[in-house]
């Protein structure tokens, strides 16, 4: 009987899809409602007004709808992976890819909303700032922990997993 091959594909792009949507849950959470640092559209339409303020509501709610359908596509594959029998199940490199994804979100989030299409900006009152470049470092930083964490777990023995 040959050895079977296990793999984490199917476990870590399940991760990285949770992650991608628990990054934009943070976001929209975080900045959006308790800190309201900005909203969705606040760098095109201001939320001084009632109808500015109304208008980037829909916007936010618009974009956890996205997050949460990210979060249960994430889910979903990650219960077709479990049942798998050729796939290792780690909980390294399941974090790993949802640090990963995390920082997929806030990179490339960060580069089309802050800076491409100028919708936000991390803290709007100022506007363009270096907390718009502190966000894309934030996703850099969890996008190479998350990967060491996937590698390290690929070539770890068995027992340390």
């Amino acid at each position: 009987m040959p050895d079977r091959v296990l793999t984490t594909k199917p476990l870590t792009t399940a991760g990285m899809v949770i992650g991608i949507g628990m990054g934009g849950f943070v976001d929209g959470i975080l900045f959006h409602q308790i800190l309201q640092l900005h909203n969705m559209l606040s760098a095109r339409i201001s939320t001084d007004t009632l109808l500015g303020a109304k208008t980037n509501m829909v916007w936010d709610g618009l974009f956890h709808t996205l997050v949460w359908i990210a979060t249960v596509a994430g889910i979903v594959m990650l219960w077709k992976a479990v049942k798998r029998a050729d796939v290792l199940l780690s909980g390294q490199a399941l974090f790993g890819s949802t640090l990963l994804g995390f920082g997929l979100f806030n990179f490339v989030e960060g580069i089309i909303d802050h800076h491409i299409l100028n919708l936000h900006h991390v803290y709007e009152r100022i506007g363009s700032s270096m907390w718009d470049y502190v966000f894309l470092a934030s996703g850099v930083a969890l996008i190479l922990t998350g990967w060491l964490m996937i590698r390290y777990s690929r070539s770890a023995p068995i027992g340390c997993l």
